[in-house]
Parts: C-alpha cells; sequence; structure tokens
C-alpha cells in the first residue's frame, strides 16, 4: 500500500477536480494521505472536508497553485 495518493487536478475544468478527489477520499485508508496539487484555493472542498471529519493542511506554491495534504478520517465509535 502506498503511503500517498496524488491527485493531481492542476488546470482541470470543474467538476472533474472534485471528482478526482472524491474517488480518492473513496480509497484513501488508514496510514495514507491525499497530495491534492490545484490551481485555485478550493473552498468548496475545505466544507466538504470538514463535514466529512478528514484532517486537512494547505499551503500555497511558489507558482500560485495550492497543495493539500489530506489524512484519512479517524475511526469513530
Amino acid at each position: 500500500m502506498d503511503r500517498e495518493i496524488l491527485v493531481d487536478a492542476r488546470w482541470l475544468e470543474p467538476p472533474e477536480p472534485m471528482e478526482r478527489i472524491q474517488a480518492a477520499l473513496v480509497s484513501l485508508r488508514p496510514g495514507q494521505q491525499i497530495r491534492f496539487l490545484i490551481h485555485r484555493e478550493p473552498q468548496p472542498l475545505y466544507i466538504l472536508l470538514r463535514d466529512s471529519g478528514y484532517a486537512y493542511q494547505t499551503r500555497p506554491l511558489a507558482d500560485g497553485c495550492y497543495e493539500l495534504l489530506i489524512e484519512a478520517k479517524a475511526e469513530r465509535d
């Protein structure tokens, strides 16, 4: 099992970036993370991640794009 799933959605037209990240979230397992690259800050994705219990960090890149690191949601009792 790879530790990281890379989703490069830079310069893709909507709704493809959201479709790609949703597919990656379905396959995400504990101990893995998604590295999501996109050319604009994905505000709607933050809501989805937060409401679904995923941990994430965002950082702007030197080229003006954004990188999100997303971790599997914690198991709930």
